[in-house]
């Protein structure tokens, strides 16, 4: 059975990983029950192996020995974090996440919206200045967190960080001490380094790590990454300078110049954030050194730092107030326990209000972890509806052999009758080609009287034009149809209404004068009339063709059967049984011959007329 009280710290670090089991002790203080190492090896620190390198760690863990709680908080390595103390002004507290979140878009280096991101407010400085410590992490790698422990079967509760992890630990354990204390965690990748001071809290990430010196003595003796590793952790240590001997194994005087290299360059940063601590955040000189971190243990790192610092150099215990549990072998504890400060950081997260409380949990996993929590009641609820569902079933069931027994008797009542229904489709057959029949002397009785409407309309839009032109023109006019053809789309352009021809008529002379043949009606060199555009491309649907003739009603002013012939065009525009787009006069008007003159007309019929 679970022990409910129990819970997992694991910390995903660069090259190795660390899980410990706390639980709470009598004194509401935190018992350490059990703990575990697997190194990642090199996959560990590349990013296309890393989440697949921590999950097999972490599920071999869990196999060779049993842990009893299935709760888990976990801490990013550093060098996937993100973290910045900023200086906020003396603002309302309504407003200070406004503010930070505008801090947050302008220092962390990715995108908001790519990262997760957390604050706390550590306090105030003598100015009135809120002293914030932000933190950031790109969200893929949190997802990368869950999606380990999801898989090795944990449920994960909190991702921290691990300078956060470290504050808390230190403050935990150290929280006597007086003055300006550093805490130098040196790991695979990169280092942290803390500075406490009177309950204030500063930290700075440095990319220098011990990998670093397994990398260069790799280059240097042409080994492979893991074999330096392995002869770094058997012979490696901090040289301590000119004066004193190299040691006489050509391995181990590799390994101490290059470490001394590289515990150089971190010394130099260091210094550097002590002089940045020191000036711009207006702390004090520190007094004293701790060391924590895999790496911290090389031989001699404890002297070359004390020696370069000019300070006391300790190892820090993150176990100095945490109860151990009689099980564990202290002995062995004893040789991991400075590297163990950020799972004891995690584990105080669990009792009660630490001094740095961030958790980095994307919404996305925080959804999921509710929908898992909701899958019980989710599950009753698909049970209820199951149930409501066969109860449905169950009654429809019965009513569907009710009403079987129903039909069958309704089936035997209407056999009779069934007898009769080839007669009743024949006869229903008959009727609707019956009313079909109908329809189709019902059009064309319909159609019979078209053409006298058109013949009828025609007589009186041309006695409507005689009448007008009489008026206008002050004598008798006449005109009439000598021709009537039913097309299918008109081949002559038409002629808007009220445009003028292009040439003015001229006076025709008499027939019998000198000289003067007169050419056949529709021919000779009369008015061409202007040309529609819409129309020249021809008009579809059914169009009847009038050959018009009307008497000569030319003066010496000219125009007047022109006009005239647009007073009979007008007309039939206007007409409801003609299309007005596509009606108007078309093809060449003629010159006047016996008192009469020519002129053709095109009527697009609205609705059509069937053969």
């Amino acid at each position: 059975m679970l022990n409910s009280k129990s819970f997992l710290a694991v910390d995903f670090g660069a090259a190795n990983l660390k899980l410990a089991e706390f639980e709470p002790n009598e004194e509401g203080g935190l018992r350490l029950t059990q703990y575990a190492f697997k190194t990642l090896g090199r996959d560990g620190m590349q990013e296309s192996t890393r989440e697949a390198a921590m999950l097999k760690a972490l599920q071999d863990l869990l196999a060779e020995q049993p842990f009893d709680s299935k709760n888990i908080n976990v801490c990013a390595p550093g060098f996937h974090v993100f973290s910045k103390f900023v200086k906020l002004p003396p603002v309302d507290t309504s407003k200070v996440t406004q503010i930070i979140q505008y801090e947050a878009q302008q220092n962390v280096p990715f995108p908001l919206e790519e990262v997760v991101w957390d604050y706390q407010i550590l306090g105030a400085a003598p100015t009135g200045e809120l002293e914030v410590l932000l933190v950031a992490i790109k969200s893929d790698i949190v997802e990368g967190l869950f999606r380990t422990a999801e898989t090795a079967g944990l449920k994960l509760s909190l991702v921290d960080v691990s300078p956060a992890a470290l504050c808390n630990a230190f403050r935990y354990n150290y929280g006597d001490l007086e003055g300006c204390n550093m805490l130098l965690d040196i790991g695979a990748k990169t280092s942290t380094l803390l500075f406490f001071d009177k309950g204030n809290v500063y930290t700075r990430g440095i990319n220098i790590g011990a990998s670093s010196i397994t990398q260069d003595f790799s280059k240097e003796s042409k080994l492979s990454f893991e074999e330096a590793e392995v002869l770094k952790l058997e012979k490696g240590f901090v040289s301590l300078g000119g004066a004193y001997e190299e040691p006489e194994d050509p391995e181990a005087a590799a390994l101490s110049k290059i470490s001394r290299q590289v515990m150089t360059r971190l010394h130099i940063q260091v210094n550097q954030t002590v002089q940045f601590y020191r000036g711009q955040q207006g702390g004090a000189a520190p007094q004293r050194l701790f060391l924590s971190g895999g790496a911290s243990i090389m031989g001699f790192t404890a002297q070359f730092f004390a020696e370069k610092l000019n300070l006391p150099v300790e190892y820090f215990n993150p176990f100095r107030n945490v109860q151990i549990d009689p099980a564990v072998n202290l002995e062995e504890l004893s040789k991991v326990a400075h590297s163990l400060g950020e799972v004891v950081g995690l584990g105080l997260r669990n009792l009660a209000h630490c001094p740095v409380e961030l958790n980095l949990m994307p919404k996305s996993s925080i959804k999921r972890q509710q929908f898992g929590a909701k899958k019980p009641y989710l599950a009753a609820t698909a049970f209820c509806l199951i149930l409501i569902l066969y109860a449905y079933g169950w009654f429809y069931q019965k009513n569907a052999v009710e009403k079987r027994v129903q039909l069958e008797k309704l089936n035997a009542s209407l056999e009779p009758l069934r007898k009769h229904e080839p007669l009743l489709k024949r006869a229903t057959k008959d009727l609707q080609d019956a009313r079909k029949e109908a329809g189709h002397f019902g059009v064309w009785i319909e159609e019979r009287p078209q053409w006298a409407n058109i013949l009828a309309e025609l007589r009186r839009v041309m006695l409507d034009a005689e009448s007008e032109g009489k008026s206008k023109f002050g004598r008798d006019t006449g005109v009439w149809i000598e021709k009537v053809e039913l097309r299918s789309a008109s081949t002559l352009p038409l002629v808007p209404g009220g445009v003028n021809p292009v040439a003015p008529p001229t006076r025709t002379p008499r027939p019998g004068g000198p000289g003067n043949r007169q050419p056949p009606p529709g021919s000779g060199p009369g008015p061409r009339l202007k040309p529609d555009p819409a129309t020249e491309a021809g008009t579809p649907g059914q169009i009847i063709h009038l050959l018009c003739r009307g008497v000569d009603l030319t003066t010496p002013k000219g125009g007047e059967n022109t006009e005239f012939a647009f007073m009979v065009g007008a007309g039939l525009k206007a007409n409801p049984l003609f299309d007005p787009v596509n009606t108007g006069l078309v093809g060449v008007m003629s010159k006047p011959a016996d008192y009469t003159f020519t002129f053709e007309v095109s009527l697009a019929l609205k609705r059509p007329i069937k053969p």
